[in-house]
């Protein structure tokens, strides 16, 4: 529906409206009248939500919704035009008392005529808006908080699907014999505690199928006294789940209920629960919970009575289920899409039936593109291939069908239930998080979505409430967070602290969300579906290349603009954007084929975001200086080489990016080379995230202390003489977290002993350059999850300090040790779960003791030639997955493989392990351990 879009009206462009209207006389009144308005419009948009999730809503109520939707795009506009205004000719005084007099009356007559139109504008908006709400309770929309929604006979009821997932015989399954046996075994054996299981994952996934063939198994029926199965859903009331369960473990154990229960309250029906259960073991599942306080309140019905009792929970959201974090006895099972081939045979078996579950060939194309689209979930193979069991196997058909499958599951009857199901999902969803999840539309299908990339642009589309004490970006993560939770979001990515780094929806979800693209007002412009920009859309991404429609782009209402995966732009579209976009708040053009930008960027008062990534621009213009509500200016990867001095008016900057590659050159400390910026940088108050800058004087490193809210700073071409200094300004910054520090050369000392209080919550820590020792306030890195020691050539052995870092997850040493010998005692590095240890051209020998390194999942060496064995503790590194050498000497290699090396019992017990050598320039061959084609290499 509308909501999110009157929702971030009411929610960020209102208040703002609030404060402007100060300035104008005699418009208070409407626009406290419009806030409410907007209110009381938001609570029956939410029953038009709750009435389209269980019945269709009629084509007067969609147009209803259309109007509103339009009506908050409209007030958006009207703010927007009049802070520009403002902007465009702000309140000035002169010194000279003689034209005083003559300014107040100029000012007076400039401002009146847009004040009056402004005016003008609200009561209209105000008007419109009484005109909405009246018509909305014509329809019969309730206010949700005054009484939920409304109970009127529904013309086309709908019947859930997820009833029949109970009945669905076991010969029609595909891909669930592996987590039914790991699911009975958890239920059967195992521990004598009450335990939980939670089956999580997005709907559609077969969850409920799933567990109730766990639940009817006869070896699961034999091992418990009694059980009982409660479909719980969006909407119960616990008292009938507690009677209804009652029931259920009565009649399991043939007997009857007692009459009483039906007039027992809550409490009564709790304490006869737990009495009855005391001497039973017993299993419960409850399918499909959506309250995060559902497990708190009913876990006092069902006693710890160590009898191997077991509860199973089926959610998609991994917030409902009670964490395995809390309490050993709670365990959670993420249930995954089915794999390609499975997907492929349950596919075949619906569709070709009769053909015994063979595809004929002219169609095996077809069938991949379809079995695709449905990212393996069972649902979406199971209804469309269903659907495609009635038609001809004709390949023409086939293909159209595949083309035209977004507008199938939007408007084909018999594929609803797929987009039903999911849009559950989305229903339930908070409205805050709502414009978030739909933001996802603007990516293409199976697009891999950087995390940071994401949460900035979130917050520049004001998607993101501040809350005290954080950052909009912990805010931001924290949204993505729950979106991930609720089976939304697929992580793509992870790092080796465990944070999301990439992420994407899967490709079932996407039509969901396509199918609501007007409630964010957005548009595709793309070659392959045909879309042409209307010119009335507010979210614009360019995809796939797409040159025939950019012309027409012209629109004063578009407030954001992606380029994605495009190889050229016409002459005339960037002149276009600058000139049109006059309200536009994001342009994100990251790997465009751009090389410049016009001077008339200055001219967008509004932008908020401008990402210039891996784009081939050199030079900002000095008018950047005049986006005095900028917050994101990223130009990694670009090849901008300076920033302007007006770079230094932009107060409201939060983050800045900017360095660029040289891949011409050989790795060194210079591969990555940090952007000039002159004085004036301390004027940049609102700055969290800095890098990467060349800092190569004391004036500009003492400025830097003036930046109180960094988190993140990464600073080049320190001299030796600047490391007093910058350990006088680190001092000031409190909330740094991230630190990397690059000196003149690989030659150039870092002096940095002299910070006797480092950042106390400083992670990582990265340092390029030379170091006499390890500087001596290293120990008191409590906080510390990563350090990177590159060119530091230290001569005592840095991990007698590192191995007793608390919470050090990712350790580096590159060129960063020019000692023999490396010893990892006893106890040490409990946390770490990288290690790499590259270039040490004297170390020759490595020492694990037992006991140290419990959760190591990689280790990396590379280019130790005199290193000839590898230690023979590393057998009894458990966690270890992958192990990786480069460029190796070739017996150190030949002594790990199998058959005949005397190290591989070493390395046996490891999943990967792998051998990497340079080809030709700086590209590696990998090899597997015992891959003949290594033994070539070796003796080539």
């Amino acid at each position: 529906m509308a909501e999110s879009a009157i929702s971030l009206v009411i929610e960020y462009l209102v208040p703002l409206l609030v404060q402007e209207a100060k300035l104008l006389k005699g418009i208070h009144n409407d626009v406290a009248s419009i806030r409410g308005e907007l209110e009381m419009i938001q609570s029956y948009l939410k029953d038009a939500d709750a009435r389209a999730e269980k019945e269709s809503v009629s084509n007067v109520a969609q147009t209803w919704v259309k109007h509103t939707r339009e009506k908050a795009f409209l007030i958006e506009d009207v703010i927007d035009e009049y802070i520009l205004h403002l902007a465009q000719h702000p309140q000035t005084r002169r010194r000279r008392r003689r034209f005083r007099l003559l300014l107040k009356i100029f000012q007076f007559t400039t401002k009146l005529k847009p004040r009056y139109v402004i005016a003008c504008k609200i009561q209209d908006i105000n008007n419109d808006l009484k005109a909405l709400r009246e018509r909305g309770e014509r329809f019969g929309f309730n206010s949700l908080e005054q009484g939920g929604p409304s109970s009127d006979t529904r013309r086309d009821p709908w019947h859930d699907p997820r009833d029949a997932s109970l009945y669905i015989e076991e010969n029609e399954l595909v891909g669930i014999e592996s987590p039914k046996g790991e699911l009975i075994e958890l239920l059967v054996k195992g521990q004598s505690n009450r335990t939980v299981i939670s089956v999580v994952g997005i709907g559609g996934l077969g969850k409920t199928t799933l567990v109730k063939k766990v639940y009817d198994n006869e070896q699961v029926a034999l091992h418990f006294d009694c059980s009982a199965w409660i479909t719980v859903s969006q909407s119960y009331k616990m008292e009938e789940i507690l009677k209804n369960m009652i029931k259920d473990f009565y009649k399991a154990r043939k007997e009857f209920p007692p009459r009483e229960i039906d007039t027992m309250e809550e409490r009564q029906l709790i304490n006869e629960l737990r009495k009855y259960l005391l001497e039973q073991r017993f299993v419960v599942v409850f399918d499909d919970i959506w309250n995060i306080s559902f497990w708190g309140h009913i876990k006092h019905a069902l006693p710890d009575n160590k009898k191997g009792s077991r509860i199973v929970i089926t959610t998609r959201s991994e917030s409902v289920a009670p964490s395995n974090i809390e309490s050993s006895s709670y365990h959670v099972y993420k249930l995954s899409p089915l794999p390609s081939e499975e997907a492929r045979g349950l596919f075949c078996k619906k569709v070709f039936q009769r053909d015994g579950g063979h595809c004929p060939p002219e169609l095996v194309e077809f069938s991949n593109g379809i079995i695709k689209r449905c990212g393996g979930l069972p649902l979406a193979i199971v209804t469309i291939g269903g659907l495609l069991s009635t038609k001809k196997k004709i390949a023409s058909e086939w293909c159209k069908f595949l083309d035209s499958l977004s507008s199938e599951l939007e408007s084909n009857p018999h594929l609803l239930d797929v987009t039903k199901i999911l849009s559950l999902s989305y229903f339930d969803l908070p409205h805050y998080l709502k414009a978030c999840f739909l933001y996802f539309g603007m990516f293409p299908e199976d697009y891999v979505i950087n995390c940071a990339r994401l949460i900035r642009l979130w917050i520049a589309e004001g998607f993101v409430r501040e809350k005290n004490g954080l950052t909009l970006e912990d805010v931001a993560q924290d949204y993505l967070n729950q979106l991930i939770h609720r089976s939304l979001v697929q992580v793509a990515e992870v790092d080796f602290v465990g944070k999301t780094r990439s992420c994407q929806v899967h490709d079932m979800m996407c039509e969901v969300i396509l199918s609501r693209s007007e409630e964010l007002s957005f548009c595709h412009v793309s070659i392959n579906n045909n879309s042409i920009f209307d010119g009335s859309r507010r979210r614009l991404s360019i995809q796939n290349n797409v040159n025939p429609y950019l012309k027409s782009i012209t629109s004063s209402q578009t407030r954001s603009i992606l380029i994605l995966g495009v190889d050229k732009v016409p002459d005339s579209f960037l002149p276009t954007c600058f000139a049109n976009f006059k309200l536009i708040k994001t342009m994100d053009f990251e790997g465009a084929p751009i090389d410049y930008i016009p001077k008339e960027v200055g001219n967008l008062f509004h932008l908020k975001y401008l990402s210039l990534r891996d784009t081939k621009v050199e030079k900002l213009p000095k008018s950047i200086g005049k986006l005095k509500n900028l917050e994101t200016l990223d130009l990694k990867g670009s090849r901008v080489s300076e920033l302007p001095v007006e770079i230094s008016g932009l107060s409201k900057l939060r983050y800045l990016a900017a360095y660029f590659e040289n891949n011409d050159i050989e790795y060194n400390i210079d591969f990555r080379q940090a952007v000039k910026i002159h004085s004036g940088i301390g004027c940049l108050q609102s700055l969290e995230k800095l890098f990467k800058i060349e800092a190569n004087n004391d004036a500009l490193i003492a400025e830097l202390g003036s930046l109180g809210q960094l988190r993140k700073l990464e600073i080049s071409k320190l001299k030796r003489e600047n490391g007093i200094a910058l350990c006088t300004t680190l001092k000031k910054m409190s909330h740094l977290q991230s630190l990397a520090i690059s000196a003149t050369s690989e030659e150039e000392f870092l002096e940095l002993q002299l910070m006797f209080s480092p950042p106390p919550l400083l992670q990582t820590l990265y340092l390029h350059g030379r170091l006499e020792k390890l500087p001596e306030w290293i120990p008191k890195l409590k906080s510390i999850v990563g350090i990177a020691l590159i060119f530091s050539r230290l001569m005592d052995d840095p991990f007698r300090v590192l191995q007793a870092l608390p919470n050090l997850m990712k350790l580096r040493l590159a060129d960063g040790y020019e000692g023999e010998q490396l010893h990892i005692e006893g106890g040490g590095f409990q946390k770490l779960k990288l290690l790499e240890l590259l270039n040490l051209r004297g170390l020759n020998r490595l020492i694990i003791d037992e006991g140290s390194l419990p959760l190591l999942e990689k280790l990396e060496i590379g280019l130790c030639p005199l290193l000839k064995e590898l230690p023979s503790d590393i057998y009894h590194l458990k966690s270890l997955k992958r192990l990786q050498f480069e460029e190796m000497p070739r017996e150190f290699v030949l002594s790990l493989q199998p058959d005949e090396g005397p190290d591989f019992w070493k390395v046996n017990h490891i999943p990967l392990v792998v051998f990497l050598y340079t080809n030709k320039g700086q590209n590696y061959k990998c090899y597997k351990i015992g891959d003949p084609e290594l033994l070539k290499h070796l003796q080539s």
